[in-house]
């Protein structure tokens, strides 16, 4: 890697952990930092290093195919975990800490409260690894939760952040703590805002008749519900939901087309010829269609790619937000 590459990154990274600090969202030498600079090479933090005031001493640069070579260098114990997620993910940052309200929080209850339209639009449900050890000892299942969403809570341990730059991470750690303070301030004001969640959610997603994905037969059964949904009927016509949007399943000739006409599908087509058009890998849709992965989400976190303005199909969240909750409602074989 270039000299002017190592110490942009290396400065980068320690402003992120001065900031991190500041807001007190890890304590002492908790938390772990790395950033990708090309293809095998990345710098992350040494074991033990105090990420408030982290020196270009603590960090070191290691290639990912040497990682007998990358401990002798002394780095983060987790660097098996941030080596994974380099090995099965573009992204070029990563940041694991352990923000205290988060932690709390996800000590007790088992999802996010969502009470705010930036936690829904953001965050979504955020997935939560079970850990049972001070130090991450299966990330492969870090990992696969890391699909789903490019935050990640380890209960009763900490976060792991993905992205392209260290504020696109750092935001999504800070609205997740956000989030939990704004539920438990909520509590104060009516103390069973959040007992729902103390009830295991079980669903059968076997049940009943399933589609393959993306087929003619899949989208239709979609079609049929949204139009059979009273609440999508009624919010359509309050907002006047008169657009068309396409959905595209990339490397396919899959594409279908919405026209809707005051909250209902008044046809369906198989092209993408409209002024919006959500697209997105195999793995990705088969999340939103069983229900693991909020389409807005996946939006605003670049797992979905959406041609037209997200601002202006905005106008219609609350419908489109129910839309995409009836995907689930028709399951397909997996």
């Amino acid at each position: 890697m270039s000299t002017k590459t190592a110490g942009n990154l290396k400065k980068e990274i320690i402003d992120t952990g001065k900031r991190l600090y500041e807001l007190r969202l890890l304590a002492a030498s908790s938390g772990n930092l790395s950033a990708r600079a090309d293809k095998e090479n990345i710098i992350i933090t040494s074991a033990g290093a105090l990420l408030g005031s982290l020196q270009e001493k603590d960090l070191v640069e290691v290639n990912l195919n040497k990682k007998q070579e990358a401990k002798e260098k002394g780095v983060t114990s987790e660097f098996p975990l941030h080596s994974l997620i380099y090995e099965n993910f573009p992204k070029k940052v990563i940041i694991h800490c352990h923000p205290a309200l988060t932690n709390a929080y996800f000590a007790v209850y088992p999802d996010i409260k969502v009470l705010t339209f930036e936690t829904k639009l953001y965050l979504g449900n955020v997935p939560v690894v079970k850990q049972d050890t001070p130090a991450v000892t299966k990330p492969e299942e870090v990992v696969k939760a890391l699909k789903a969403s490019n935050l990640v809570v380890l209960k009763n341990h900490g976060v792991v952040a993905i992205a392209d730059s260290f504020s696109e991470a750092f935001n999504l750690i800070e609205m997740l703590e956000e989030a939990v303070r704004i539920a438990a301030v909520a509590r104060i004001f009516k103390k069973d805002i959040l007992d729902d969640l103390d009830r295991e959610l079980k669903e059968d997603l076997n049940k009943g008749k399933t589609y393959e994905m993306f087929s003619k037969e899949h989208i239709q059964a979609i079609v049929d519900l949204v139009n059979s949904d009273q609440f999508i009927r009624e919010k359509g016509k309050d907002l006047d939901l008169t657009v068309q949007l396409a959905i595209k399943l990339d490397d396919s000739d899959k594409e279908y087309r919405f026209t809707f006409d005051k909250g209902k599908i008044i046809s369906l087509d198989a092209d993408s010829n409209a002024p919006f058009v959500i697209s997105a890998p195999k793995d990705i849709w088969e999340f939103v269609f069983l229900g693991k992965l909020d389409s807005f989400v996946a939006v605003t976190q670049g797992r979905m790619k959406l041609d037209g303005q997200l601002g202006q199909l905005a106008r219609w969240y609350v419908p489109f937000s129910r839309l995409f909750q009836l995907f689930k409602e028709v399951k397909i074989s997996t």
